[in-house]
């Protein structure tokens, strides 16, 4: 019975592997199957939210900390590199690295005095933050341009070609840093670093008495989220060609929230799951435009109540799985676990 359990469940591993790399070829093969450039556009919003909410997974559902202000750092990374180009005259790549290393400092001060805090003080703190930032953005005329914000943010040039919509540039390189973010997360899910955030999300303190430093990883959290969120404020603005502060609202931090909670949070799959069901939802039901925002608090709230894992969430939850020999047979009694 066992044998046919385990037989069972390698046939399911290798589904998913195959049902992985067919998606991929699916993705890298949508520009040839004539789609419009209005569904492109919709596609490569759901990557850039997708980059949203892996970032934001790092912090709420591998170290158990929720933040409401990620809005902020999505602007932080936008401005940064918007500002680059058009002011300094960098190159987009190089503007948006190092706009990641710009959200990963502000990543950095806002973890360090919200290291005692959880629950209700950190969201309110965080949320607090965004606004900070808003503030900012619509005062400091001289460099965001105000509430006029910025426009004619250049494309992104490779190889002297412009990357734009309509040759596909843009959404080839929405792939490659989907790509780059992914196995950046899958990396930390399965590291030193991901082991002792999940320790940390299971019970702050007896991680503490096991040695894991929690302040270190709480705000190397912080950090990495934050990186990952400005990246994707980058990509955005060079999107766009146009931000203001009215792009980066509360809305969108509860957008982001809403993502990673649908998906599972503490799951790699379910972020995509979530960002193509909500990004795609607007566009499919336009007639309820205006209650996009009821909608979700109502998906949170169902969501909340019959399945708080959320649709991929019993993957994080999923036992570990114990490697074999050879032989067939699981490592661990007299030999030992390795």
């Amino acid at each position: 019975m066992e044998q046919k359990s385990n037989q069972w469940q390698e046939k399911l591993y290798n589904k998913r592997y195959i049902f992985e790399i067919g998606a991929v070829l699916l993705l890298l093969a949508v520009p040839a199957l004539g789609f419009s450039q209005y569904v492109i556009r919709i596609l490569i919003m759901i990557g850039i939210y997708t980059m949203l909410a892996l970032g934001f997974n790092i912090l709420t559902g591998l170290t158990g900390l929720v933040s409401l202000g990620h809005a902020g750092f999505f602007a932080i990374g936008a401005y940064a590199t918007a500002i680059l180009m058009i002011k300094m005259q960098m190159n987009f790549f190089l503007a948006v690295f190092i706009a990641m290393i710009i959200t990963g400092i502000c990543g950095l001060l806002l973890g360090l005095p919200t290291l005692r805090l959880t629950g209700t003080y950190l969201s309110i703190v965080t949320l607090g933050f965004a606004e900070i930032v808003k503030m900012i953005i619509m005062n400091w005329d001289s460099m965001t341009n105000g509430t006029l914000g910025i426009r004619n943010i250049p494309k992104p040039t490779m190889f002297g070609e412009k990357l734009t919509l309509a040759n596909n540039g843009m959404y080839y390189l929405m792939l490659l840093l989907l790509f780059l973010v992914t196995f950046t997360c899958i990396t930390i899910h399965s590291s030193k670093i991901g082991r002792a955030l999940k320790a940390i999300k299971a019970n702050e303190l007896a991680s503490s008495m096991m040695g894991i430093y929690t302040a270190r990883y709480k705000v190397l959290a912080f950090v990495i989220s934050a990186v990952i969120t400005g990246l994707a404020g980058g990509f955005y603005a060079a999107l766009v060609s146009y931000i203001d502060h009215n792009s980066f609202t509360f809305d969108t931090s509860i957008l982001i929230l809403s993502i990673v909670i649908l998906g599972g949070m503490g799951t790699i799959r379910g972020m995509f799951l979530g960002a193509a069901i909500l990004i795609s939802f607007p566009e499919v039901a336009r007639p309820l435009m205006e209650w996009r925002f009821v909608v979700y608090g109502l998906i949170l709230i169902l969501m909340m109540r019959f399945r708080p894992q959320g649709l991929l969430g019993w993957r994080s939850t999923a036992k570990y799985r114990i490697p074999k020999d050879k032989e067939g047979k699981k490592r661990g009694g007299k030999h030992g676990i390795s």
